[in-house]
């Protein structure tokens, strides 16, 4: 399902609108993106996924109800954020956020094998979950700050060290 979803993400026209959107709205109806139509059909297909959770969960234990789920929707934010999904949006893969699910699954499961105390779990997820937000924070201003650096070397036609290229600087 990832690999569709990523498929879909990168190598489409849809994919480019879903990022265009959530990168920034405005910006994207701008640009000429349909911005209802596309949100319209990522709410039919978080909805097809929720009907599809909750066929499963009727076909494992016969039955279903409303707030079976529930204690796990933060769960589900840590796994995505670990996997380098921004909250603020615009950022994010489905490959990173099956590596943040791993991630996640396998640090739950090393702490129930080790027979802590569930308090402690919840303690080491809290603060995978912060390690993650301020990577991800890092991260981003770095990515803005160097592009501006480009941005400026460009105007003036002056290289920064990040350049390494031996050719001289063009206007």
């Amino acid at each position: 399902m990832a690999l569709i979803v990523s498929w879909i993400l990168y190598k489409t026209k849809f994919g480019n609108w879903v990022f265009a959107i959530g990168g920034d709205e405005t910006s994207a109806r701008a640009a000429g993106v349909p911005v209802e139509r596309t949100t319209i059909l990522l709410f039919m297909g978080s909805g097809f996924g929720a009907s599809l959770l909750g066929v499963t969960q009727v076909a494992l234990f016969g039955s279903a109800q409303v707030s079976a789920g529930q204690s796990y929707v933060f769960f589900s934010i840590i796994a995505v954020v670990v996997g380098g999904v921004l909250l603020t949006g615009g950022y994010g893969s489905p490959i990173g956020v099956i590596f943040g699910t791993m991630t996640f699954a396998i640090v739950s499961q090393g702490i129930y094998s080790t027979g802590w105390d569930s308090d402690w779990s919840s303690l080491i997820l809290g603060v995978l979950l912060l390690i993650a937000v301020l990577t991800n924070n890092t991260f981003r201003r770095l990515a803005l700050s160097s592009g501006d650096k480009k941005d400026e070397s460009l105007s003036t036609g002056r290289r920064t060290d990040s350049q390494t290229s031996t050719e001289p600087a063009t206007n």
